[in-house]
């Protein structure tokens, strides 16, 4: 779910859209990797919202995705790193039973609209049913690594490693959907990486043009009037995935304004009368200000193997050999520019 900071985050100017990835070349992102995949179980669907599959059954829209995507973003002169999630905050348990509840709730809705005949209906419902099991995580594992594509496996929430790795300096940016990155400090934000281009949107025969945009958390604050750690207060009213209902009654605009006269959440909701809380806001406050993270990893682009390519998507999930080999060969090439542009920084280095 995320925090929703949308409605604050619109009335302030800290957005800037990209319009041509080109302009990010060079840049190297982190990209919470179980929030990419979840977009790709939505997004690559049949017509009727059936997601791709093998042979076997097996989904696959997330390798879909995975694989085409990323080499779109490699072409674009971006370096990307995916961050993958490790065990999650006992304190996320809610949240993650909420979810499955909701997931269930919309598989019987999908069902009954497929037997119906309600495919646009259909559709809508599919896409919020996706589930990411351990065997889809690891091959998504193992297909960066025929890629030559570094990831990192983070100790808990991979929003929380992203943004460590982006505040060392790392990389320059986190690249997700939800704002939680700014709340675990990332410096900056990039949204919309990876479902930029047309996008229908739901239940209407319209198509919108999704461009990246980049948050930077700094302006943010200053825009707002408020600390990074007001700003988790914020949140907190609204809920968090770890407080998923947040505080009833309270919206955006009236969370910034008890926070900017009380000061903090502890003040603040003593000023409500008749407030019922059932989280620990101390928790979650602290959760936030320093998650579990690690400072072991190593950033390492390789050349793509493309037989290691074939086996994962041809032989063992029935791809389209043509397809991949074109891909494939466009990814070594981005490759190869990429290694020119290192030599090329060297020689600027050098000359100096």
């Amino acid at each position: 779910m995320g925090v929703n900071l949308r409605e604050l985050i619109e009335e302030t100017s800290v957005v800037r859209v990209v319009s041509d990835l080109r302009e990010l070349r060079g840049k190297v992102v982190a990209i919470d990797a179980y929030n990419a995949l979840y977009q790709f179980l939505a997004a690559i669907r049949q017509p009727d919202g059936t997601p791709l599959m093998d042979s076997r059954g097996r989904v696959t829209s997330h390798l879909s995705g995975l694989f085409y995507r990323t080499i779109n973003l490699v072409e674009s002169g971006l370096k990307p790193v995916y961050v993958f999630d490790g065990k999650p905050p006992e304190l996320k348990a809610k949240e993650i039973a909420e979810r499955l509840a909701i997931k269930e709730e919309f598989i019987k809705k999908y069902e009954a609209a497929i037997a119906e005949g309600r495919i646009e209906e259909a559709r809508k419902y599919a896409q919020a049913t996706g589930r990411l099991t351990s065997d889809m995580v690891e091959d998504s594992r193992r297909l960066l690594n025929a890629m030559g594509i570094p990831y990192v496996n983070a100790p808990s929430e991979g929003e929380a490693q992203a943004a460590h790795m982006a505040r060392k300096g790392d990389v320059w940016a986190s690249v997700s959907q939800d704002y939680d990155s700014l709340l675990f400090n990332t410096p900056r934000l990039l949204r919309n990486l990876t479902i930029s281009g047309k996008r229908k949107l739901p239940g209407k025969e319209v198509y919108v043009e999704i461009k990246p945009e980049i948050i930077e958390l700094d302006t943010l604050l200053k825009q707002l009037g408020v600390s990074r750690e007001q700003l988790i207060d914020i949140a907190i009213f609204l809920g968090t995935d770890f407080n998923p209902e947040g505080v009833k009654g309270v919206g955006p605009k009236t969370a910034l304004k008890l926070i900017k006269t009380y000061g903090s959440f502890e003040k603040a909701i003593k000023t409500i009368p008749n407030v019922k809380i059932d989280f620990n806001y101390e928790e979650i406050k602290k959760l936030f200000l320093n998650p579990p993270v690690t400072d072991s990893y190593t950033i390492k682009w390789d050349e793509p193997n493309p037989e290691q390519i074939r086996k994962i998507l041809v032989e063992e999930h029935d791809f389209s050999e043509d397809r991949v080999s074109g891909a494939v060969e466009r990814l070594r090439k981005a490759y190869r520019e990429f290694l020119k542009s290192q030599v090329r920084g060297l020689d600027a280095w050098f000359k100096k």
